[in-house]
């Protein structure tokens, strides 16, 4: 079956090269960007990739549109800071001659403070990003977007790598702008958040991944990755609630 593979971008120069060199076997590459102003379409013109420019409308609807511009209905969705190991690659290659399911989800592998993790919240984290755009489609969320399907997914042997590069105060300035998406996504929907929220979530969170799920395995980085998981649940929640607050004052 022909795949196409498409990314949504934006300022992506520093990553992108590594990702379209490891889907060089894809029948096409798709790149959509929201105005970039640093040679990142330069870059995916140079690796062969068809470009379309469009403003950004939020992660689940830009992907959603990403997916539609596709020439094939055969979708590898990626983000400019992953990589298809060469093992997931094989993997892809070879249910592509043959499919035995529509949607397809692989293990992706984090990379955080220098170390991949193989635990917690950080490995398999298994992600749907293979599928027939006939029977799956990206969510409208605005952030932590997810593909949607009545399929059975099947998985994948080999890693999606996940290698941002970023230092640490810019981890933290993406993770304090997911927190502020979740919240008003969250409040649009009618949820509501109380002091219980800001206790239970993020203990729950550290039992789950750190201890459940052996994320003490990984180090320091493990550790850190995961406090910082639950910082977020204790964010996402305190942020609701200020929302709701302000919106009877």
């Amino acid at each position: 079956m022909p795949l196409s593979a498409v990314i949504i971008t934006h300022n992506a120069a520093r990553q992108l090269a590594g990702c379209l060199e490891s889907i060089a076997f894809c029948d096409e590459v798709l790149v959509v960007d929201s105005g970039s102003a640093d040679g990142t379409i330069a870059l995916a013109q140079s690796h062969g990739a068809r470009i379309i420019e469009q403003t950004w409308l939020g992660y689940g609807p830009q992907k959603h549109f990403a997916v539609q511009q596709a020439r094939h209905d055969w979708v590898l969705c990626l983000d400019a800071d992953e990589r298809v190991s060469p093992e997931l690659r094989a993997s892809i290659k070879g249910e592509m001659r043959d499919p035995r399911a529509r949607i397809y989800e692989m293990a992706r592998c984090n990379r955080f403070l220098g170390r991949w993790l193989k635990h917690g919240e950080g490995y398999p984290d298994w992600s749907r990003r293979l599928f027939d755009r006939r029977s799956a489609r990206w969510s409208d969320d605005l952030v932590h977007e997810k593909v949607l399907t009545s399929e059975n997914p099947a998985r994948l042997a080999g890693d999606l790598l996940h290698d941002s590069a970023e230092t640490l105060e810019l981890y933290l300035d993406k993770q304090n702008r997911y927190t502020s998406l979740q919240a008003e996504q969250l409040f649009a929907l009618g949820r509501r958040a109380n002091a219980w929220h800001l206790l239970i979530s993020p203990l729950a969170r550290f039992l789950k991944f750190f201890v459940f799920r052996l994320g003490f395995l990984d180090g320091l980085p493990g550790f850190m990755h995961v406090c910082i998981g639950c910082m977020n649940s204790f964010n996402k929640h305190a942020k609701l609630i200020s929302l709701q607050r302000n919106s009877k004052s």
